[in-house]
C-alpha cells in the first residue's frame, strides 16, 4: 500500500520521484543522436510532457517552487561563469547584440500583432502565444497581472492556454534556428574572442566555504529582480527571480575575480557546472510536467495556435542572426547564446553548450549579453499587447 501511494498520492515523496524520473529519462534519451546531432537535455522537457500527458499527478505549488529555483540555480551558474570577462565581452560586440535583440523584440511583437490581424484572431489570444513562443514566464505573469489589476475575468486563463500551447515547440524552434545557421565546417570556427586571456588566480584569498557567495548571490539576485520598475502602465516592470540573480552573478564573477575574493576555479569550477546543470535539469522537467497535463488537449483545439508560435519563435531569430552572421561575421556559438538570451531561453543555452567546444564560454557571453535588456522588454511588449487589446 505504501508503495502505490508513493506513485499516487500528488505529495511531496511522488513530485520528488516524478521529478527524478523525468530528467532520467530525458538524459537517457538526450544520447540519442541522428546525423551526428542531439536535442541534448532539451529531452528532459519532452520527457516531463510524456508522463504529464499519461496522468502523472504532482504537486502543483511545489512544482512551481522547484521550477522558479532551478531557473534561479541555473541563471545564477551562467553568470558567475561569464561575469569575469562579461565586460570585456560586452566591448567586444555587446552594443550591436543588444541592437540586434532589440530589433528581434519588435519583430516578434510585429510578427504577433500582423497574425491577429490577418488571422481574425484575438490580440489577447495572441499575447498569450507570443509568451509562449519567446518562452518567457515572466512576460507571461506581468501580463496575467496587468489584467488582474483591472479586475477583467478569463483573459488571465486564455494568456496561459496561448502560452501553453506555443512553449513547447518554442523551444525546438530555436534549437533549429540554431542549427539552420550552423556552418559547414565548425572546426574553423574560433571558441575564445580575439585577444581572450586566462584571468590570473594570483593574490585570490583561501579559504571560506564557496557555497556562501553563491546563496549571498541568489538572496541579493532576488531582491534586486522584486524592485518594481514604474513605466507609466498599471503594473510596474521587474527583472523577476531570473533577470535578478543573473545581474547579480555577473557583477560577483567580474568583481569577485578582480578584488581577488575568489578566483576562475570558483566561478568556472566544476561546481558551478554542476549547479547550472541541476538548475535547467529542475526547470526543464518542471516545464514539461506542467504542461503535458492539458498540451493535448489544448493543441486539439487551437492547433494553428501551434503554427502561429513558431512563426513568432523562428522568424525573427533567424532574420536577425543571418544578418549578425553574414554582414557583421558573429562568431557561431555567439550568435547561439544570443538566440537563447534573446527569447530568454535556457534550453537553447543548455543545448549551445553541447555544441561548443569543451571550455568554449562564448555560448554563455552571448546569451548573458542580451538577457537583461530582452527580459525587459519581454515583460514590458507582453503587457503592452495585452492592454492594447482590452
Amino acid at each position: 500500500m505504501w508503495f502505490t501511494n508513493l506513485f499516487t498520492q500528488p505529495g511531496v515523496a511522488q513530485t520528488i520521484v516524478m521529478l527524478s524520473l523525468t530528467i532520467v529519462v530525458g538524459l537517457i534519451l538526450s544520447k540519442i543522436k541522428i546525423k551526428g546531432i542531439s536535442l541534448g537535455i532539451t529531452w528532459i522537457l519532452f520527457a516531463g510532457i510524456a508522463l504529464g500527458a499519461l496522468g502523472i499527478d504532482t504537486n502543483a505549488e511545489m512544482l512551481h517552487l522547484m521550477k522558479e529555483f532551478g531557473l534561479i540555480l541555473f541563471v545564477t551558474g551562467v553568470g558567475l561563469q561569464v561575469g569575469p570577462g562579461f565586460f570585456r565581452s560586452f566591448r567586444k560586440g555587446g552594443l550591436a547584440m543588444n541592437v540586434m535583440a532589440l530589433v528581434n523584440v519588435a519583430l516578434g511583437v510585429g510578427i504577433t500583432v500582423l497574425i491577429a490581424v490577418l488571422a481574425n484572431q484575438e490580440l489577447t489570444d495572441m499575447a498569450g502565444v507570443y509568451t509562449g513562443a519567446i518562452t518567457n514566464t515572466p512576460g507571461l505573469s506581468a501580463a496575467q497581472q496587468a489584467v488582474g489589476d483591472l479586475g477583467i475575468e478569463g483573459v488571465s486563463d486564455r494568456l496561459a492556454a496561448g502560452y501553453a500551447v506555443a512553449y513547447p515547440l518554442a523551444v525546438v524552434g530555436m534549437i533549429v534556428c540554431c542549427l539552420i545557421i550552423r556552418p559547414k565546417n565548425l572546426a574553423n570556427e574560433p571558441s575564445t574572442l580575439d585577444g581572450d586571456t586566462a584571468i590570473s588566480n594570483k593574490n585570490v584569498k583561501k579559504g571560506g566555504i564557496k557555497l556562501i557567495p553563491i546563496f549571498v548571490i541568489i538572496v541579493l539576485g532576488i531582491i534586486l529582480g522584486s524592485i518594481p520598475i514604474p513605466v507609466g502602465l498599471d503594473a510596474p516592470l521587474k527583472l523577476g527571480l531570473a533577470g535578478g540573480p543573473l545581474v547579480v552573478a555577473l557583477v560577483a564573477g567580474w568583481l569577485g575575480v578582480r578584488k581577488g575574493w575568489f578566483g576562475t576555479d570558483f566561478t568556472d569550477g566544476h561546481g558551478v557546472h554542476m549547479l547550472r546543470e541541476v538548475g535547467i535539469a529542475l526547470f526543464l522537467a518542471c516545464v514539461g510536467l506542467g504542461a503535458g497535463s492539458s498540451f493535448v488537449a489544448t493543441v486539439q483545439v487551437h492547433y494553428m495556435w501551434v503554427v502561429y508560435g513558431v512563426i513568432i519563435t523562428m522568424l525573427p531569430p533567424l532574420t536577425v542572426t543571418i544578418f549578425g552572421r553574414k554582414v557583421l561575421k558573429m562568431n557561431y556559438y555567439t550568435l547561439m547564446g544570443f538566440i537563447g538570451g534573446s527569447h530568454t531561453d535556457p534550453p537553447t543555452l543548455a543545448f549551445a553548450n553541447t555544441i561548443a567546444p569543451e571550455g568554449c564560454k562564448l555560448p554563455n557571453m552571448g546569451y548573458a549579453t542580451v538577457y537583461p535588456l530582452t527580459m525587459f522588454l519581454r515583460i514590458l511588449t507582453a503587457q503592452l499587447l495585452v492592454l492594447f487589446s482590452l
